[in-house]
């Protein structure tokens, strides 16, 4: 039976029944832009090899628009997987790659994406080893949803549990908040407006090393403020070690364009998603030293110490104003954002 190869223009549901059209889309599209020796196998899995322990991580991501400042729901999966592996103390390695995509996607726009995931995982020193493609009928989908899983290896001093944290201890942001919402709102429709605020989209493994190689135990905790924002995941984290945080809000790194974006829009920019933030909870002796270390990283050049535990109001955050005043930092009840990452 002779090819039925074309060169088409959208995909189709052919593409994803796993006959002659998905072969001919995966070899163009997959197997050639991101061969290795495990995904040359074309095989449905991949063996691989990782000493010592390991950390995993799986997330699915459904970003609305699917290309945004700074970036495209590609970019964003493969940054937002490897951080996620990095923030258990892992340095990534491999990763899954799994698409669902609706029929009539202009291949153009395909290609783009693929072309951003080829480049993310070559910036980030990880290797695409096996995925799947499902195609599903117009109006059932959204474009394209994808799924990743990544994997690496421990750090040989990472000690990262939320039970080394104690009474007195740091916390750093490595960079501005809210950059990523707010540039995924700016594009929203209804709520457009002049803006240069781009995605802070990017990778932190590598800044997560060097922490990690330089101060070992003394590195208590990572977690990175995607959805939900800073204050989520800083309530999450009082609540399940039952300690008070105490946050400077004259401390806490906020772009200005993203505040007036913030204000205009009654957002409040605790609570938008990051995807290139990371909070970093230390020891209070080495706080300066990690932020000089920080600061000299591109992906670490703002970054600030905001807060401290206390045995004070267990499980809660308060947030010392500008003005002098205190007022509760509750987690984020409903979806403030939706379709965010």
């Amino acid at each position: 039976m002779g090819s039925t190869k074309k060169n088409y223009q959208q995909i189709q549901l052919g593409h994803g029944s796993g006959g002659l059209m998905t072969r001919e889309l995966l070899d163009a599209n997959i197997f050639k832009v991101f061969s290795n020796p495990f995904l040359d196998q074309k095989h449905d899995g991949a063996i691989i090899k990782i000493e010592g322990p390991m950390a995993i991580s799986t997330d699915s991501f459904v970003v609305s628009p699917i290309f945004f400042k700074g970036g495209n729901i590609g970019e964003l999966a493969v940054n937002g997987t490897v951080n996620d592996v990095a923030m258990c103390g892992a340095m990534p390695k491999y990763l899954t790659l799994s698409f669902i995509v609706e029929e009539g996607l202009p291949m153009e726009q395909f290609q783009a994406i693929i072309s951003a995931i080829k480049k993310t995982a070559d910036a980030c020193k990880v290797q695409v080893v096996t995925g799947d493609t499902k195609v599903v009928e117009r109006g059932k989908g959204d474009q394209i949803f994808i799924n990743t899983t990544g994997v690496g290896a421990v750090h040989p001093k990472a000690q990262i549990s939320s039970e080394a944290v104690k009474n007195g201890d740091k916390i750093i942001v490595n960079g501005f908040l809210a950059q990523h919402g707010m540039a995924i709102m700016s594009e929203r429709e209804g709520l457009e407006f002049e803006s240069t605020i781009v995605s802070d989209t990017t990778h932190l493994h590598f800044l997560v090393k060097d922490l990690l190689d330089k101060f070992g135990e003394k590195i208590h905790l990572f977690r990175d403020p995607t959805r939900g924002g800073l204050a989520s995941v800083l309530s999450e984290i009082a609540t399940d070690i039952n300690k008070g945080i105490v946050l400077e809000e004259k401390a806490i790194p906020l772009e200005k364009q993203v505040a007036a974006a913030c204000e205009i829009l009654g957002l409040d920019p605790l609570y938008v998603a990051n995807e290139g933030v990371m909070v970093v909870i230390v020891d209070a002796e080495i706080e300066e030293d990690v932020l000089t270390l920080m600061h000299k990283d591109p992906k670490g050049i703002n970054a600030a110490s905001i807060g401290t535990f206390t045995s004070e109001h267990p499980a809660k955050v308060v947030m010392r104003s500008n003005l002098g005043g205190k007022r509760i930092v509750s987690p984020l009840l409903g979806e403030q954002l939706p379709r965010i990452c």
